[in-house]
C-alpha cells in the first residue's frame, strides 16, 4: 500500500487488490446458466423464446444464446409450434445447464431428454378417466330410455 501525500489530503492507494477484485467481480455473475423460457408478443398472445441465460438474471432480460421458439397458442390446424436448435441445447445440458420444468417438459416431449416416470404415469391416469368416462357416456347418448324420457314436439 502506498501513501501519497499531498496538501490537507492524504490518498490510499492498494494497485494490486482494487484492480483484481473489480475484474473478478466484473465477470463473475453468481449462480449458474438455466435453459428457461423468455417471454415475448403482447397482451393475450404470447410468444416463448427458449433461451440459455443465468439464472439470476430477470426473466426477460439478457440472455447468453436463444435456443429455439414455442408458440403456446394452437394454430388453424390445432398444433402448438416448437422450433428447437438440438445441437446447442445438448451443447448447453454437457456444460452443466438446468433446464426449468416447463423446457424439461417440451425437451421430453421431443425426446431430447429421457422421459421422467411421472410423466408416463400421468399419461397413463389421463388415458384411463378417458376411457372411464368414454364407457359412462356412450350409453347415455344413444340408449333407447334417454329418447322415450324426452317428449316430442309435433
Amino acid at each position: 500500500m502506498h501513501l501519497l501525500h499531498f496538501p490537507l489530503v492524504v490518498i490510499r492507494v492498494a494497485f494490486p487488490s482494487i484492480l483484481s477484485a473489480s475484474l473478478l467481480l466484473k465477470h463473475y455473475h453468481g449462480g449458474h446458466v438455466v435453459i428457461r423460457l423468455a417471454l415475448g408478443g403482447c397482451t393475450n398472445r404470447p410468444f416463448y423464446r427458449i433461451v440459455a441465460a443465468y439464472n439470476k438474471r430477470a426473466r426477460d432480460s439478457k440472455h447468453i444464446e436463444q435456443l429455439g421458439s414455442f408458440d403456446p397458442l394452437p394454430n388453424l390446424y390445432n398444433e402448438k409450434l416448437v422450433s428447437l436448435n438440438f445441437q446447442r441445447i445438448k451443447y448447453w445440458i454437457a456444460c452443466g445447464a438446468h433446464p426449468t420444468k416447463p423446457v424439461a417438459k417440451l425437451l421430453e416431449a421431443c425426446r431430447v431428454l429421457p422421459l421422467h416416470p411421472m410423466t408416463v404415469t400421468k399419461a397413463e391416469r389421463f388415458r384411463k378417466t378417458a376411457a372411464q368416462k368414454e364407457a359412462l357416456g356412450a350409453p347415455e347418448e344413444g340408449s333407447e330410455e334417454a329418447s322415450e324420457s324426452k317428449p316430442e314436439t309435433a
